[in-house]
């Protein structure tokens, strides 16, 4: 056996053998003492809490609650969705293909950019198809239609109204390339349009739904007696805990009452992965420099925490505060472990002196994490893992050097 096939078989029999350790240790869910690698980690009964608690508004208010997988999209915890939910929600071919093929169900697609080369296998792996211009449905509808005869048509439409500040997340921000306006729109939509799809929300509360349904129905509910139904997009972040959801359940039942012909679609994305699960790092070292100390970790802010750089926001770190400023004692920032010199944020006041080797939890990142991290410098990945309700930890996926070369075939 050649030299380097020795080496990536060894290396295989030892990362197989640390697998098999991990999977049959029952782990502390507070601490995670006993990891010594990066893992992000979905805690199977924070998971069944939000699924439940969906299924519960989808049940009362009369509508279908469908998951977004551009927030989440971890295709091994499907059999736990699918006890709860029936759909998921595309943006890509690719993620058209996983409904299809791991969810077992065909999507709900949207994309604000379909293509010659894409278009046919989108068609056939989705069972709702909206555009995002007259001029895409134009286009593509016949093509689409050929591809897959089952299609049901929507066109997404801008209410020119939204309540989301961070312009970088902001749909309905002037000069958007998001959806048709009213005034964009014919009096008769086209006989095969038979949905509106409304997306204008991020991390909102039911109170920001409640004044949005106003601009919707103010600019599009004119259209509506020529539809089969309407989707109000993502960012309803109903599993958070100040939700309102009784108010939420109100709005959504006297809407169809308004429009009792409309079947009403949701598709949040960060509802279902809200505060499941941690990521778990390590401490590596810890450098001092014009009295700034900093935590250097194993994992990377701008490839396993973007949106902590992308938002920005500091997120929480189990056992510790964001403070401000550096405060001395055992105040630090945190840094990451790839060659970016911005790869860290700070400050966090623990209550103790950091040491290597010792776990740093960052909470709540499941969500628009898993599905936006990078192998930027080829530095180790996380790996992913199933907290059962045991105790027990599965590993779902680990990364190596594998992983990192293919991406740059």
């Amino acid at each position: 056996m050649h030299k380097n096939a020795k080496a990536e078989f060894f290396s295989y029999l030892c990362t197989n053998k640390q697998n098999q350790m991990v999977k049959k240790m029952k782990y502390n869910p507070e601490t995670f003492e006993g990891l010594t690698q990066p893992y992000y980690i979905i805690e199977e009964p924070l998971l069944r809490r939000n699924l439940q608690l969906i299924s519960k508004v989808a049940h009362e208010a009369g509508v279908e609650i469908i998951l977004a997988f551009k927030a989440f999209a971890l295709w091994k915890t499907f059999p736990i969705f699918r006890e709860y939910i029936h759909a998921t929600t595309a943006s890509s071919l690719s993620e058209a293909l996983l409904a299809d093929r791991e969810f077992g169900s065909k999507a709900h697609t949207f994309s604000p950019a379909y293509t010659d080369y894409e278009i046919d296998e989108i068609a056939r792996c989705s069972s709702h198809l909206t555009f995002n211009s007259l001029s895409q449905y134009e286009r593509y509808r016949q093509r689409a239609r050929q591809a897959n005869p089952h299609l049901s048509y929507g066109l997404r439409v801008n209410p020119e109204y939204s309540e989301v500040e961070t312009l970088l997340y902001n749909p309905c921000a002037p000069g958007t390339r998001f959806g048709v306006s009213a005034d964009k729109l014919p009096a008769e939509l086209p006989a095969d349009v038979e949905g509106f799809h409304c997306h204008c929300h991020c991390e909102s509360g039911a109170d920001v739904f409640q004044r949005t349904l106003v601009h919707i129905e103010e600019k599009f509910s004119r259209w509506f007696p020529q539809l089969k139904w309407i989707n109000f997009g993502g960012g309803h972040l109903m599993t958070r805990k100040d939700y309102d959801v009784d108010l939420l359940i109100r709005l959504l039942k006297d809407f169809r009452s308004r429009y009792p012909h409309l079947q009403v679609i949701m598709e949040p994305g960060s509802a279902f992965g809200w505060q499941t699960g941690p990521l778990v790092s390590q401490v590596v070292d810890v450098v001092s420099d014009k009295g700034i100390r900093t935590a250097i970790l194993n994992v990377s802010f701008t490839c396993h925490m973007p949106d902590c750089l992308e938002m920005p926001y500091f997120p929480n770190v189990r056992g510790a505060r964001h403070v401000d400023q550096p405060s001395g004692g055992s105040c630090y920032r945190l840094g990451g472990n790839s060659c970016l010199s911005g790869d860290y944020m700070g400050y966090w006041q623990f209550d103790h002196e950091l040491q290597v080797g010792e776990n740093v939890i960052f909470e709540d990142m499941l969500h628009y994490t898993t599905v936006k991290t990078c192998m930027f410098n080829g530095i180790s990945h996380p790996s992913i893992a199933l907290l059962h309700n045991d105790g027990e930890l599965e590993i779902l996926r680990k990364y190596g050097y594998e992983d990192y070369k293919n991406r740059m075939d």
